[in-house]
């Protein structure tokens, strides 16, 4: 560690000692210091931009640049005519003043280079070709080089702490505003200017009524010379992977499985195509994916992110529905989460527009996995003494530590489509409407060794259909009184199936050492006769769920406003489930089907509930303005209705509720913001959590809810700063959020050996969070330095083999991370990140420390060649030492005839080191685990690439 930080500041301290500064201040002609102006030096030998500035409020501008060489400085600002001098540059710091005229007093100055960074009021507008360097190949490598962008490993695009949620090409949705498709797919050499939004609305009328300091958008505007004709690349590659070795921990070889595993080699293949057409009226992108290496366009939760891009119209009303979720819980699937992955992936993208008062887009998504996942688990589980005052003894119904080997194949298919349509016929009206469905089939086939309960076979398959709509109509009467509906449907069916087949002896059920599951198969009422439980259960989840609203602003002054809401929420759920035991033994071909009665959960073992929720709610919020600070204060009414339907009884639970909420935002320049939210919410469940009769998540899972369930209630209280300040090249931000929920749902957790069974029941005790977070950045130059961290505290309760008890997670994350920029020379990230959690279980603290260093490197070489590679190392540890360490190591050569050239000849080599596994360790609810999965091997493979 010490090591990479004093690397980081000779860096730092070899760039700043070569560099003297320029600064002064720019004024109009009158003597009024000029904010947001630009200020530009150009090497007047190599004609290259080497510094930039943009004025702050006081019209100080502040420029780092080379001694004894001379320069072209060009100031401009809109509104004034630009001006430009050269200078030469001695071995000291200057002064330097600028006055700007304004625009029609004097003849055009022409402009030798391009503004870098540009900001008109909420909109901050980046050249491309300022930031641009030969090794960069997609969008997401240029937006790492500008100020105040950063680009995770994911894709997402955060500009001040905020995420992107909306990405356009030229103004047009680029595949529902998902940045990920975007950065990783765009061809950087296609880009012209990056445009950052702020306070984005997409609706124009409502920009001055809205809070959208949370909305931020990008634009990406193209070059002249990509426009009406294809661009984009197609690349195709292939290699081969040899034999891989794969361990068993040593408490599963004990167990009598086998030392090893062996994953044999195989061909390896890969065929992206991305292209990409735009013209003033329409636009297509298509993008697809074949491959066998685990470089996963889109993996499932960023489908389900393209599913969920509905904001619904009682967000902001303090009522959270849970409608549940019903799927498999797949693990992410990337080259570094599985030992063989297999892709297929189809995405086309549409707008259209036939007239300016018409536009017409949409996308379509079909995405295929194959996926191979093995997993060493070791769990050790929270540890209770007797307690004298109780009839029972705690300590003997603590589980006993737990090894687990799995294999599992997972397969998914998944199909969507969306289609939206805006008319605007004038700058009053806006008609939109928006469809979208989702189909797909998903199953995992496991097969699971636990040195506690033996060998188990699992299956689950689940092939769930949702469609949604969605109608919005914005309407301006006059300047003062603006209307807006909107309302929004879904029908959604699940359907998933679940079938475990575990080891029996039926000689030993009721002696001493009984196998593990024998206890919870008599509480079940399975038939122990045979030399396995074969256990399925069928369900089926309906939801139907419609949410309107409607508003009406009336504009008081130009300083504030008054807002009026009404709408409501209708929800209804179905759900249905059947469990049943197959009788014989494994050999046997036709084996009749047993429904069981439990012993337990007074015999039920099937749900048919009905579901209803109804909300009806009326608000008002009045926001005004006054100096630097946006008062909006204001609140909901809600009348709310729940009632289930099960085993021939009604419940019911009918109340009135106001849920107020205030947001204070200061603004202290333009550049820089400080606002205070708060809100409350109430929290209601979803149909499982009401169901009586058993549910079989899993065989070690039994569930079952409860009917009389009452809602959660939940204070939410945030602050929030940021600021972009050009003049230092500084960019900060920071959150700090605290929840205090009340009445919460929360688990009365049995355990027989490792089997838990699962009740639900509304805590007395208050449950709380804190969340903080920040980062600061600094730019010196062609150096970046950033950082950054986190804190989050959570305190909640459960009911754990009887006894109450109170979690507390302490997490920390910080980082700290350097980064260069020089266009043509060796750019180089260092980076170091720390996180440390400590877990208190109600009777066992734990601590994780996990170091993580890194760097990236990448070069232009010869004009032709680019080689780029990266390198991570992660060690975990507790308070005793060293717990377990892993290493990847990767590299790409590129070779490229000119600039020009269309074609590209690449070799790339994953996981250089063949590192076999990656590790980690967590705490959940009750225990303490260590997660070995293992990944894919080394890969090295050859690619073409050939540009359009």
């Amino acid at each position: 560690m010490k090591y990479i930080f004093t690397t980081m500041f000779f860096i730092v301290a070899s760039t700043s000692f070569a560099q003297i500064k320029i600064d002064g201040i720019v004024k109009d002609s009158i003597g009024n210091p000029l904010e947001l102006a630009n200020v530009v030096a150009i090497n007047k030998e190599t004609n290259g931009l080497e510094s930039f500035a943009i004025t702050n409020e006081e019209g100080k501008y502040r420029l780092s640049v080379e001694k004894n060489t001379k320069y072209i400085l060009q100031v401009s600002s809109i509104g004034y005519k630009a001006i430009s001098d050269t200078y030469e540059t001695k071995e000291v710091d200057v002064r330097k003043d600028f006055v700007l005229k304004e625009d029609n007093l004097l003849d055009e100055i022409e402009l030798t280079y391009e503004i870098p960074v540009k900001i008109d009021g909420d909109t901050i507008t980046y050249n491309a070709d300022s930031f641009k360097r030969p090794t960069d190949r997609k969008l997401g490598d240029l937006l790492k080089n500008m100020p105040g962008i950063e680009v995770n490993d994911a894709g997402e695009v955060k500009v001040e702490g905020k995420t992107i949620q909306k990405l356009m090409i030229d103004g047009e949705v680029f595949f529902d505003g998902d940045t990920k498709l975007g950065t990783k797919n765009i061809p950087s050499n296609a880009v012209d200017k990056v445009q950052v939004l702020k306070n984005f609305s997409e609706v124009d009328q409502l920009k001055g009524v809205q809070d959208n300091s949370d909305n931020l958008a990008l634009n990406i505007k193209l070059k002249e010379g990509k426009k009406n004709f294809w661009f984009g690349d197609i690349k195709a590659g292939v290699g081969f992977s040899g034999d891989f070795d794969i361990p068993n921990n040593d408490v599963a070889f004990d167990s009598g499985l086998s030392s090893n595993f062996t994953l044999k080699g195989d061909n390896l293949y890969v065929l992206q195509p991305k292209l990409f057409y735009y013209s003033p009226k329409y636009s297509i992108n298509l993008i697809g994916d074949l491959n066998n290496i685990g470089e996963v366009v889109l993996n499932r939760s960023d489908l389900f992110k393209l599913s969920s891009g509905f904001r619904a119209p009682s967000a902001s009303s303090g009522t959270n529905i849970n409608l549940g979720n019903n799927d498999i819980g797949f693990l992410a699937i990337q080259n570094n989460n599985a030992l063989d992955i297999n892709t297929k992936l189809g995405a086309a993208n549409f707008s259209y527009s036939p007239t300016k008062n018409i536009s017409i887009n949409g996308f379509g998504v079909f995405s295929s996995s194959r996926v191979d996942q093995r997993q060493n688990r070791f769990a050790q589980f929270v540890q209770f003494e007797d307690n004298p005052d109780t009839s029972i003894d705690e300590s003997l119904n603590t589980p006993p530590d737990e090894a687990t080997v799995s294999q599992t194949q997972q397969a998914s298919d998944i199909g969507l489509l969306k289609l939206s349509g805006k008319y605007k016929p004038n700058s009053n009206n806006q008609l939109e409407y928006n469809i979208q469905g989702r189909l797909s089939k998903t199953s995992q086939t496991q097969d699971f060794f636990s040195t506690v309960t033996g060998s188990t076979d699992e299956f689950e398959d689940i092939t769930p259909f949702s469609l949604r709509q969605s109608l919005n109509y914005y309407y301006t009467l006059n300047e003062n009184n603006i209307f807006a509906l909107s309302s929004q449907y879904l029908i959604q069916d699940e359907d998933p199936f679940y079938n475990a087949a575990l080891e029996n002896n039926p000689s030993n059920n009721d002696d001493d050492d009984a196998d593990a599951f024998d206890l919870t198969a008599e509480n079940l009422g399975l038939n122990r006769s045979f030399d396995n439980y074969n256990l399925s259960q069928e369900r089926r989840v309906k939801t139907n769920q419609l949410d309107s609203r409607l508003d009406y602003w009336n504009v008081l002054t130009e300083r504030s406003n008054i807002n009026f809401t009404l709408g409501t929420i209708l929800s209804r759920q179905r759900f249905n489930s059947d469990f049943f035991q197959l009788l014989g033994n494994m050999g046997d071909l036709n084996r009749s089907e047993f429904v069981p009665t439990p012993l337990i959960n007074d015999g039920l073992n099937t749900n048919d509930i009905e579901y209803r929720f109804s909300d009806l709610y009326a608000g008002i919020h009045y926001q005004f303005k006054t100096g630097i600070f946006t008062f909006t204060p204001g609140f909901n009414l809600h009348a709310y209705s729940v009632n289930n339907k099960q085993f021939g009884e009604e419940f019911d639970d009918s109340f009135f509720r106001i849920l107020p909420d205030f947001t204070a935002r200061i603004k202290l320049k333009k550049s820089e913001n400080l606002r205070f939210r708060y809100n409350m919410r109430t929290q209601f469940n979803d149909v499982k959590r009401f169901a009586r009769g058993l549910v079989l998540n899993n065989f070690n899972a039994p569930f079952s809810g409860n009917p009389i369930l009452e809602n959660g209630l939940s204070h939410v209280a945030s602050l929030n700063y940021s600021s972009f300040n050009q003049f230092n090249n500084t960019n900060a931000f920071a959150n700090f959020t605290y929840t205090k929920s009340i009445n919460q749902v929360q688990s009365n957790v049995d355990f027989s050996s490792v089997i838990r069974t699962r009740t639900l029941f509304n805590s007395p005790i208050d449950n709380e969070s804190v969340v903080a977070s920040g980062s600061f950045q600094k730019r010196l130059k062609r150096i970046t330095g950033t950082l950054g961290g986190s804190f989050t505290y959570n305190k909640f309760n459960q009911l754990f083999v009887g006894v109450p008890t109170i979690n507390e997670n302490y997490n920390q994350n910080y980082f700290a991370r350097i980064r260069t920029n020089f266009r043509t020379a060796p750019n180089i990230q260092l980076a170091y990140n720390y996180a440390k959690a400590d877990n208190n279980q109600g009777g066992r603290n734990t601590k994780f420390f996990t170091n993580s260093p890194s760097i990236e490197f990448d070069a232009y070489i010869f004009k032709s060649l680019t080689f780029r590679t990266d390198y991570g190392y992660t060690r975990i540890s507790n308070e005793s030492g060293t717990l377990n360490s892993f290493d990847f190591w990767n590299a790409t050569l590129s070779y490229r005839g000119n600039p020009d050239s269309k074609l590209e000849y690449e070799i790339r080599a994953t996981n250089l080191l063949n590192t076999r596994s990656r590790d980690r360790n967590s705490v959940n609810n009750f225990s303490s685990n260590f997660n070995q999965t293992f990944i894919q091997p080394r890969f090295i493979t050859f690619r073409l690439v050939y540009d359009l």
